[in-house]
């Protein structure tokens, strides 16, 4: 297979100064953990994420002849950017957006399909705009429908609650009117559409304002995002394989880690939406009445604020289609009468719509709820539909230029974007149960037994009753699973005990050692899991849609009548399911809570991010931040101004996410300074993981062009480590990049000179393998021959031997550091 980038030539002559720059994996780890050295200072960045050395080494370039056998060390410490103080636990209410900006990135590997995958991208960008609306819309429901309209408006409830006093019906106020009512409440969810506003404001200048090392400010290149799958020059004839490998890997974009234009727009087309969404469902009460007969208020002014409200809505879905991300260089630009105007727009049609409805209606009652059933109805219809174009399109690349190791034959980022979908009905079926549940007491709302209350939309509760029937469908691939990886354990005892022959053998070791390898390979289970649950999730949640339109009850209510069999299985079903749903949400909000509190718990939070937060915000501008458009400038900026002053050689070593960010890191440098580099990675998922999921900019002609763009490359692997994995480029001859899988335990039972049991380490601790420092002092070999020792008497130092070729395994250094998260 032809590269994908040219093999640089060999490297300058080295001064002899070498630098190892380890980066940690997820969880973090501290500097004087990852250097082992209690003392440390550090070199550059801030409290965020710095650049740290040993105190002693503080001045290694200035004194290379101290460093002949092991490179001075430095520590790259990001994990500032995923936890952090207990602000960091409202993320988790973020988690949708988060999952459905991955389906962006997941897309199949195109050649010239320019028109494809440009509409996968806007496919993708709406199905996030839906997730946007559907957590106002559920905002609304609560704040709305439950609280203003329902509860407020019947005596029963509001007698109950006592701060709802001023807003009861029968209490005659000024605030007694359904109008006033609506107008009051519609504060709350406005405040949260304004809260994650100021939020994706906020995280982008801590986070993601970090400029590349290219200086161009101008995207004359690409003024409408066309190019975002390309790059510059990108071919339109898919039939030309030869074109389509001169197109450079996409994460060597100068623009790729600078998404500021598209993060812009998408933030001030969302926030419309959720404006929109609030002041649509104050319109639709307020305008409903006022074309009854009777009504005190014109119906022309509803109709206007209605229309203007569907212009409002034109525009920010065409906002969304339009444009999406320019990589080919630095977008630096800001639409600034979009992003001002739009959401401005959005917000005064809001206050419109406030003050209409707050107009003086003696007339008006509240009774039964909102009719917030049709807009939960057409949201999940909606996004049913755009995943399956998604599949479609995504399954049409996949055909174009099939690649085996992609995850469910291109299928996975429908799949990921439906379970995004389904995160945001569960979350949004949760808050709306539980709210009712405790404004009625003791009553069941929707039920008819005993609530004084209509209760949420019947549709949430059709969506509850189908997770039972989720899970026991569920359990059949899990099952399938763990028979497979017990078997799969007791085949591997033989091979174990050959492997660490002539070593008496032991059952209970082996079986321990078994068991550990083949739970680590389950891992690569785990995408049909997904494709399971997903399939399942689209044809379920079809099924509840098409129930609750055509019964307009709750499941326990719809099937009365029928048989005696399926009126109980839909009764335990709705019974079951608003439990479990109400016992997720609970489960949701403890462990945010005790991430908030719980440093340890926030640690743990953070590790989720570090995995789903590693790709810029290209689909939804809610998400959590992206670290990587602050870690990747970052290395890149570090190993390029040391390369440049000292002319040595450097190895970036990275662990589990460190070596995703080093790769990332690599492709960004200039030509000059990457062929000074070499790149060490271990426990890395930069094939296992990133490579099937993101098979575009992680897959086999990715990583063959870095490995021919890069001086040289070394990843070590284990078959206990259920993250990390083999690169397996699939070149002839084999560059040799893999090396292992590395022997886990180092030894199999007790010896003289280990008299304890060795541990077995999986994912962790890879310095602690002779294998590490033996192929890091093979990597610096490669760069270049390293200076040579001083003769005896103080003689000048000898010359090197030009040429000199790698000596791979001779010897072992000790190593420099930790980078192990």
């Amino acid at each position: 297979m032809a590269p994908a980038i040219p093999p640089p030539p060999r490297p300058p002559q080295n001064t002899g100064a070498a630098l190892e720059l380890l980066v940690h994996g997820v969880g973090g780890a501290t500097p004087q953990e990852m250097l082992g050295d209690p003392r440390t200072v550090r070199v550059t960045g801030d409290a965020t994420a710095a650049v740290y050395r040993r105190t002693e080494d503080a001045h290694g370039e200035k004194h290379p002849e101290r460093y002949r056998d092991e490179p001075v060390a430095e520590a790259y410490c990001w994990s500032g950017l995923t936890s952090g103080n207990g602000s960091r636990a409202l993320w988790l209410l973020l988690l949708p957006f988060m999952v459905v900006n991955l389906a962006h990135w997941m897309r199949p590997t195109a050649s010239g399909r320019r028109r494809a995958v440009r509409l996968y991208g806007v496919v993708v960008r709406l199905v996030a705009l839906s997730l946007t609306v559907l957590l106002t819309a559920a905002a609304c429901e609560v704040a709305l429908d439950l609280v203003a309209w329902q509860c407020a408006g019947t005596s029963a409830c509001s007698e109950r609650r006592s701060w709802l006093g001023f807003l009861s019906s029968h209490q005659g106020g000024w605030w007694s009117q359904p109008g006033r009512r609506l107008a009051l409440a519609a504060t709350v969810p406005a405040a949260l559409v304004g809260l994650l506003w100021y939020l994706s404001n906020r995280t982008w200048s801590a986070y993601e304002s970090q400029s590349p090392l290219d200086a161009t400010d101008d995207d004359a290149c690409d003024p409408d995002g066309t190019e975002e799958a390309h790059g510059p020059g990108a071919p339109d004839n898919a039939d030309d394989p030869e074109s389509a490998r001169l197109v450079p890997p996409a994460l060597s974009r100068p623009g790729f880690w600078y998404g500021r234009r598209l993060v812009s727009r998408l933030r001030a087309a969302h926030t419309a939406a959720g404006f929109l969404t609030v002041a649509a469902f104050v319109m639709g009460a307020a305008a409903r009445h006022d074309r009854t007969v009777g009504s005190s208020v014109p119906p022309v002014f509803g109709l206007v604020i209605e229309g203007a409200l569907l212009l409002c809505a034109a525009v920010a879905v065409w906002v969304i289609c339009r444009r999406g991300r320019s990589e080919s260089v630095r977008d630096n630009r800001v639409d600034g009468a979009l992003i001002t105007y739009l959401p401005g727009s959005a917000l005064t049609l809001l206050g419109l719509a406030v003050v209409h409805a707050g107009w003086s209606r003696p007339e008006w009652v509240s009774s039964g709820s909102l009719s917030g059933e049709t807009t939960f109805r057409l949201l999940a219809l909606s996004q049913g539909l755009l995943v399956v174009v998604m599949a479609l399109v995504a399954r049409s690349l996949y055909r174009r230029a099939p690649e085996p190791r992609t995850t469910l034959y291109g299928l996975g980022g429908p799949s990921v974007a439906m379970l995004a979908c389904a995160l945001g009905g569960v979350m949004t079926g949760g808050v709306a149960q539980r709210v009712a549940d405790w404004l009625d007491g003791p009553g069941t709302p929707g039920t008819g037994r005993g609530s004084i209350i209509e209760g949420p939309p019947v549709l949430l509760s059709w969506q509850a009753s189908v997770i039972p029937v989720l899970l026991l469908l569920l359990l059949v691939p899990v099952v399938f699973l763990v028979v497979r990886t017990a078997r799969r354990a007791r085949r591997m005892g033989p091979d174990i005990e050959a492997e660490y022959a002539p070593e008496p053998p032991d059952r209970a070791r082996t079986r321990r050692i078994a068991r550990i390898r083949a739970t680590a390979a389950l891992t690569d289970s785990a995408p049909w899991i997904v494709g399971v649950v997903s399939a399942a999730t689209l044809l379920l949640g079809t099924a509840a849609v098409a129930g609750s339109w055509a019964s307009g009850e709750v499941p326990g209510l719809a099937t009365d009548g029928a048989a005696a069999p399926v009126a109980s299985l839909a009764e335990a079903a709705q019974s079951t399911g608003s439990w479990l749903i109400g016992f997720g949400f609970l489960l949701f909000v403890a462990g945010g809570r005790r991430a908030y509190r719980d440093a340890s718990a926030r640690r743990t939070i953070g590790i989720l991010w570090d995995v789903g937060t590693f790709w810029p915000r290209a689909a939804h501008p809610f998400a959590p931040p992206c670290y990587a458009e602050r870690a990747v400038p970052d290395l890149a900026s570090r190993m390029s101004a040391w390369t440049a002053t000292t002319k040595g050689r450097l190895i970036i070593s990275g662990h589990s996410q460190g070596s995703v960010l080093a790769a990332a890191a690599v492709w960004q440098l200039p030509d000059p300074a990457r062929r000074r580099v070499g790149l060490l990675t271990y426990g890395s998922p930069i094939e296992r993981l990133y490579g099937r999921w993101f098979p575009s900019y992680f897959g086999p002609v990715p990583l063959l062009g870095l490995n021919r763009s890069v001086h040289c490359w070394r990843n070590l692997h284990r078959a206990t480590d259920p993250i990390g994995g083999p690169v397996r480029l699939t070149t002839d001859p084999d560059p040799g990049v893999d090396r292992g899988p590395l022997k886990d335990p180092l030894a199999y039972g007790r010896t003289t000179a280990l008299p304890l049991p060795e541990p077995i380490l999986g994912h962790s601790d890879y310095q602690a393998d002779p294998v590490f420092a033996k192929e890091r002092a093979a990597l610096l070999e490669e760069l270049g021959p390293r200076l040579p020792r001083q003769a005896e008497g103080g003689d000048v130092l000898e010359k090197s031997q030009k040429g000199q070729g790698s000596q791979k395994g001779q010897g072992s250094q000790k190593s420099s550091g930790r980078s192990s998260g």
